[in-house]
C-alpha cells in the first residue's frame, strides 16, 4: 500500500512557527499573520468542515492512490478501520486552546472549538465519504461486492454445526423497510451496510432540523433496501442519501447548531430510538466515542468541572469495555454500560 505524501508546506510553516512582533496591536497582528499563512497554503482546521475532510483522508479513506483500506487489506492484517474527528482531534492536539490561538483561529481571545459541532460535523463527513466511495469503482471487485462496506461481525460469527440452531446475530430496527406497505427486516444471512456512522447522524439530526431528520430516515429505508436487490440500484439510494447527509453537514457546520446543548446530544444518543440500533459492535463504539467527546466538551465549555467528570470516568471506562474486543462484543452488556454512563452525566445537569 503506497502512502500519499503530505501536501508541501513551504509557503506557511516558517512564519506559522514564528511568533508575533512588537506592534501596537499584536492581537491584530497575529490575526493577520494567520490569514497570510491561509492564503499561502495553510489549512484552515479550525473549520469543522476543512479539518473533517482532511482527517477522513487518511484515517477514513479517499479515492486518492493508496488511501483506501480495502478487505483484502484489512485481511493480510491492517485493523479495522474505526475514527471519530473530535475525540481523535483531543487526542492528538499539540497545544492548548489559549487566548493566542483564539486570537489567531477565531479573532476573539476567549473563542474556542465547539467540540459538539465539530463531532456532529465528522460523523456527517466519514458518512458522505463511505456513500461516494461506494458508488465509485471501489464499490465492488471482480464478482463480489467491496466488504469494507458492509459490517463485518455480520458475517465474522462463530458458526455452530448442530442440530439446534444457534442465532448468532441481533436485529437492528434501524436496517428496517417498508415493502408493499408493512415493515420487514433485511434478509437473514445478508450482510448490511456499516451504517456506524448513520446510526450517530440519527441522533444528531433530529437536533438541527425535523425535516431533515424525516428525510434522512425515509432514505436510509431506501438505501437499505436497495442493497437487497442489486448494485445499480444501491448506487441510486446511496447517491439519494448522500444528498440528504451533506444537507445535514451544512446544518451542523452552521451557527444555529453551534448553540445545541450537549447534554442534549448525549440524550439523543441514548434514546430508546437510538439506543436499540447498537446490535453491532461498530456502531457502539462510535456511540461510547460520542458520549466521551460530548462529556469533555462539557468540561471544555464550563458546564462540568473537571472533577465531577472524573468521577463518570469509571462509567465511561467499563462502556469502552464492553466494546474492547470485537469477538466478545454483547449487545445487551453494552447498552447497560452505556446506559449507566449516559445517567451520570443527566446528573450533573
Amino acid at each position: 500500500m503506497r502512502i500519499m505524501p503530505w501536501p508541501r508546506r513551504s509557503g506557511w510553516i516558517a512564519s506559522h512557527y514564528a511568533g508575533v512582533g512588537t506592534t501596537a496591536d499584536p492581537d491584530r497582528e497575529m490575526r493577520e499573520k494567520h490569514l497570510a499563512n491561509l492564503s499561502a497554503g495553510l489549512r484552515k482546521l479550525e473549520d469543522p468542515v476543512v479539518r473533517a475532510g482532511v482527517c477522513v483522508d487518511c484515517h477514513f479513506g479517499s479515492s486518492g492512490d493508496g488511501q483506501f483500506v480495502t478487505h483484502r487489506i484489512m485481511a493480510a492484517g491492517h485493523p479495522r478501520i474505526s475514527f471519530e474527528l473530535d475525540l481523535f482531534s483531543s487526542l492528538q492536539a499539540h497545544h492548548q486552546e489559549d487566548e493566542d490561538y483564539g486570537w489567531r483561529k477565531f479573532g476573539a481571545a476567549n473563542a474556542r472549538t465547539d467540540h459538539v459541532q465539530m463531532w456532529a460535523v465528522g460523523q456527517a463527513t466519514a458518512l458522505e465519504r463511505s456513500l461516494a466511495l461506494f458508488q465509485s469503482k471501489r464499490g465492488a471487485e471482480g464478482m463480489f461486492p467491496e466488504f469494507y462496506f458492509l459490517d463485518c461481525h455480520s458475517c465474522h460469527r462463530r458458526i455452530y454445526d448442530q442440530a439446534k440452531p444457534v442465532k448468532t446475530s441481533a436485529e437492528n430496527p434501524g436496517r428496517r423497510y417498508i415493502v408493499d406497505g408493512r415493515q420487514v427486516s433485511l434478509p437473514e444471512g445478508m450482510p448490511p451496510y456499516n451504517d456506524e456512522n448513520l446510526i450517530m447522524l440519527a441522533a444528531a439530526a433530529r437536533l438541527a432540523s425535523s425535516d431533515l431528520a424525516a428525510e434522512l430516515a425515509t432514505r436510509t429505508q431506501a438505501f437499505h433496501r436497495a442493497m437487497t436487490q442489486d448494485r445499480e440500484s444501491a448506487k441510486t439510494a446511496a447517491a439519494q442519501l448522500g444528498a440528504t447527509v451533506g444537507k445535514l453537514k451544512a446544518a451542523f457546520a452552521s451557527p444555529a447548531f453551534a448553540r445545541v446543548d450537549a447534554f442534549a446530544l448525549v440524550d439523543a444518543i441514548s434514546a430508546t430510538a437510538i439506543s436499540d440500533r447498537f446490535t453491532d459492535y461498530s456502531g457502539s463504539q462510535q456511540a461510547v466515542m460520542g458520549v466521551d467527546t460530548l462529556l469533555n466538551a462539557m468540561v471544555s465549555s464550563g458546564r462540568v468541572t473537571v472533577g465531577a467528570a472524573a468521577g463518570i470516568r469509571g462509567d465511561i471506562d467499563r462502556a469502552y469495555a464492553a466494546v474492547k474486543d470485537p469477538n466478545n462484543y454483547r449487545p445487551a452488556d453494552f447498552q447497560a454500560s452505556l446506559g449507566s454512563a449516559v445517567r451520570a452525566i443527566r446528573a450533573l445537569r
